[in-house]
């Protein structure tokens, strides 16, 4: 029988702030942690393996809106974008987009009044080039974790509750 987990004192969490952790849910403070030095590897990991798959100057946000602008292969509105990767900043998306198109990753369109963005042969080319880096890299690693496909699909799907909560925590916090 399962014994129940004894609550750590916040001197054996592995925090970066501890006078958070000592409050009603030190774990949250560990997730906390976790998602700092996550987010930091994801995008140090995004960077590096398109630089590897032939593109070296593209920063997170960039990556992220060319993977977005790809999926299932139908052009996309700036608006789109933002509201699929929570971008609050439509500046930032847009400042995007332009890199992308200089750098002849994407073209853009008008589609009645609307700017459509799509994903070129030279763009999809590097996507291609980013999905076998990652396979051969990170996915087979991945595999020797333990985690199953259901284990990620599952910690999935908490991080997007979690990101419910966290919002709506920012959203609550803007009104004190």
């Amino acid at each position: 029988m399962d014994k129940p987990q004894e609550r750590k004192s916040p001197r054996e969490l592995i925090v970066s702030s501890a006078h958070l952790a000592g409050g009603s849910s030190p774990a949250l403070s560990e997730l906390e942690y976790g998602l700092i030095l996550f987010s930091h590897a994801f995008n140090r990991w995004m960077v590096r393996c398109m630089a590897a798959a032939g593109v070296p100057s593209l920063s997170p946000v960039e990556i992220l809106i060319i993977h977005s602008v790809r999926h299932r292969g139908r052009p996309k509105t700036l608006s789109d974008l933002c509201l699929v990767l929570d971008i609050e900043d439509t500046h930032v998306a847009n400042y995007a987009v332009k890199k992308l198109e200089a750098a002849g990753l994407v073209k853009t369109g008008k589609t009645g009044k609307e700017k459509m963005i799509q994903v070129t042969d030279k763009g999809l080319e590097a996507l291609t080039r980013y999905f076998e880096i990652r396979e051969r890299l990170l996915v087979e690693a991945t595999k020797v974790s333990g985690l199953s496909q259901s284990d990620l699909s599952d910690i999935a799907s908490h991080l997007r509750a979690l990101s419910g909560y966290y919002e709506q925590a920012a959203r609550s916090a803007a009104t004190l």
